[in-house]
C-alpha cells in the first residue's frame, strides 16, 4: 500500500513539473511573437519605402514632376477657360452702336482664351462670315494647344512609372536567386524578406502611374469642356454680327 502511495506521489510530482514546463513554453511563444510585432510596427513609412531599391529614385522624380505638371496645368486651364457671361453682351452693345474699338477693348480686358477668340472675330469684321469663323477656329485651336502643353508628359509617365517599378522588382528577384546560388541558403525568411522589399518598387511605380493617368484624363476633360464653350461662343458671335443693323459690315 505504501509502495503504491509512493508511486502516486511521484507521478503527481512529475505531472506538476510537466504542466509548469508546458505553461512556460506556451508563454514564451507569444512573448517572442509580440517582440517581432513590435519590431515590424516600429518601422517608419520612409524606412519601408527606401527598401524598394535604387529604382525608387527615378519613380520619385516622376512623381514630383507629375504633381508639378498637374497643378500648373490645372491652374492655367482653369484661368484660360473661364467664361464671362457678360463678355458677349458688352461686345454686342458696342457693335450695335458702331464702337468696334470699344468692343475690342472689352474682349481684351477679359484676359481669357475666349476673350482672345472673340477679339479675333471682332478684328475680322467686314470679311465674309466663313473667313471670320475660320480665323476664330484657328485661334481656338492655338489656345487649346497651349492648354495641352506638357499633358503628353503625364501620359508618358503613366506608362513609364509602372514599367520602372517592374524592372526594379525583377532586378531584386535576380539578386535574391543569385545570392541563394552562392550561399545555398534557401530559407523562407531570406526569400520572402528580399521579395517583399523588391515588390515595393512595383507598388510605387503603379501608384505614380495611376496618379499621372488620372491627371492626364481629368485635365483633358477640362479642355473638352472648353472646346464646347468655344463652339457656343463662336455661334453666338456670328449671330451678333449678322444682325440687320450690322449687315453692312459683313458680306
Amino acid at each position: 500500500m505504501k509502495k503504491h502511495l509512493k508511486y502516486s506521489i511521484a507521478a503527481l510530482f512529475l505531472l506538476t513539473i510537466g504542466s509548469a514546463v508546458a505553461q512556460t513554453t506556451e508563454s514564451a511563444v507569444p512573448a517572442a511573437t509580440e517582440k517581432v510585432v513590435v519590431v515590424v510596427s516600429s518601422m517608419t513609412a520612409f524606412e519601408f519605402i527606401t527598401k524598394g531599391g535604387i529604382f525608387l529614385i527615378p519613380i520619385a522624380l516622376l512623381l514630383f514632376y507629375s504633381i508639378f505638371v498637374m497643378v500648373e496645368r490645372y491652374l492655367y486651364i482653369k484661368r484660360c477657360s473661364k467664361f464671362n457671361a457678360n463678355l458677349l453682351d458688352g461686345v454686342r452693345e458696342n457693335l450695335n452702336s458702331g464702337n468696334i474699338n470699344n468692343a475690342i477693348s472689352v474682349a481684351t480686358r477679359d484676359d481669357s482664351s475666349i476673350g482672345e477668340i472673340v477679339k479675333e472675330g471682332i478684328l475680322t469684321i467686314g470679311r465674309p462670315v466663313s473667313e471670320i469663323e475660320s480665323n476664330m477656329e484657328k485661334v481656338s485651336n492655338i489656345e487649346i494647344a497651349k492648354m495641352e502643353r506638357s499633358l503628353g508628359h503625364l501620359g508618358l509617365i503613366a506608362g513609364i512609372a509602372p514599367t520602372l517599378g517592374f524592372i526594379g522588382t525583377i532586378s531584386g528577384v535576380i539578386k535574391i536567386f543569385y545570392k541563394i546560388s552562392i550561399t545555398e541558403n534557401v530559407s523562407i525568411g531570406n526569400i520572402s524578406g528580399g521579395l517583399y522589399e523588391k515588390m515595393i518598387s512595383s507598388g510605387s511605380g503603379l501608384v505614380v502611374g495611376i496618379i499621372a493617368f488620372a491627371a492626364y484624363h481629368l485635365l483633358n476633360g477640362m479642355i473638352d469642356n472648353f472646346s464646347l464653350k468655344v463652339q457656343k461662343v463662336n455661334l453666338d458671335f456670328v449671330n451678333i454680327i449678322q444682325r440687320p443693323n450690322n449687315g453692312d459690315k459683313t458680306k
